[in-house]
């Protein structure tokens, strides 16, 4: 039987940029992290990540709600409790309902889901990737946070790194950054590929009314040309046209939509994020789900290292070919991993070692940390 849980901390990280990051939602004015730290009665211990890019300063409030909620959601479990995500979600389920934010309490419940899986790995000795029933080696991976006004210096850095595969952000600007998405299509090796993602920018009349310009450029996926909520008709009409294959998840927030969009057909790529709802209990059910319906798992990831480190265990032990997403934009927050989050040859290859691997160095971002918390449990 697993000692109790015996201490919680909240480590958030915040890094100002002197140029802000555009994107559909508005400018990204900061690079933030939300790291979690949950120890046991024996002084094992293991890391996660809560998602927390927006709105503007969302971080400061999921940091405030993950010290405020998670000692009473975490209550009596321990490395061995099953479905975590689930029970600790139940748990907050009416104060998700009171305060109408169901998407800030499912992205705590995840970053301590993803916290919990990491502490049995590393008592029992294992990768997380092994624990989950996987074989865990490298996974090929590319480099997204394209920009359209920072392309060829991110995509050179990116190239240099050993990035073949590179997603460009369109759906804001002028001409909706289809311009770009030519350039950029026309400046690529015939090695090289390129993704798009609209981050939901379009209606369907829009999207359709597009199609011809982007077919031109051949992306290998589309990603969220609709908004997540779109009807259901309205995906399945855009797929219906175009050959493109259409890619989304990160936005999804129920087994619910995961289970309709594995099930409509309508996309080729499914992209849960395991900070953001799920953690690894949640995921590894939905992306087992889609590979076993022809469908792609590729994990969304945008944010600091443990969550990155996460999705590749995750992908590594589902397997199916999928991509792991590598931020390309400014974030000095992953040099808290500093030799070992690394790129050869297209693959990203998982730090040795039990759990997820390494742990953060928090000392070596010190002047990033905007504020920790220590709980007893």
């Amino acid at each position: 039987m697993a000692p109790p849980l015996a201490r919680l901390e909240v480590l958030h990280f915040r890094h100002p940029l002197a140029r802000p990051i555009p994107s559909v939602m508005g400018p990204l004015r900061n690079r933030p992290a939300l790291l979690l730290r949950i120890e046991d009665a024996e002084g094992a211990f293991g890391w996660g990540e809560i998602w927390c890019n927006f709105p503007p300063d969302g971080d400061l409030h999921r940091a405030r709600l993950a010290a405020n909620v998670l000692g009473g959601a975490l209550a009596g479990m321990d490395a061995d409790t099953t479905d975590p995500f689930d029970r600790m979600r139940a748990r907050l389920h009416r104060l998700a309902l009171q305060s109408g934010e169901p998407g800030p309490v499912s992205q705590v419940a995840a970053g301590a889901d993803i916290a919990l899986h990491d502490l049995r790995a590393r008592r029992a000795g294992k990768p997380l990737g092994a624990m989950l029933g996987g074989t865990v080696g490298p996974v090929p991976a590319y480099a997204s946070g394209i920009s359209p006004a920072s392309w060829e210096a991110q995509i050179e850095r990116m190239r240099s790194l050993g990035y073949r595969r590179f997603k460009l952000r369109v759906g804001f600007g002028a001409d909706d950054s289809l311009d770009v998405a030519e350039r950029v299509a026309g400046s690529l090796a015939p090695d090289e590929t390129l993704m798009l993602d609209a981050n939901q920018a379009w209606d369907l009349a829009t999207a359709l009314g597009y199609l011809a310009r982007l077919e031109r450029v051949a992306p290998f996926w589309l990603e969220e040309p609709l908004a997540v909520d779109a009807a259901a008709e309205g995906w399945a009409t855009l797929g219906r046209a175009t050959g493109i294959p259409l890619a989304g998840g990160e936005n999804m927030a129920s087994r619910e939509e995961f289970d309709a969009a594995n099930q409509s057909g309508a996309l080729r790529f499914l992209q849960p994020d395991v900070c953001k709802w799920g953690g690894v209990s949640g995921v590894l059910g939905v992306a087992r789900a889609a590979e076993a319906a022809d469908i792609t798992y590729c994990p969304h990831f945008l944010g600091g290292g443990i969550g990155l480190l996460a999705s590749a265990h995750l992908l590594s032990a589902v397997g199916g070919g999928g991509l792991l997403e590598v931020d390309s934009s400014e974030n000095p927050l992953l040099a808290m991993f500093s030799g070992g989050l690394a790129l050869e040859d297209g693959v990203f290859t998982l730090p040795p070692g039990p759990g997820l691997g390494p742990e953060p160095d928090v000392h070596a971002a010190a002047d990033l940390l905007v504020r920790r918390v220590e709980l007893l449990l």
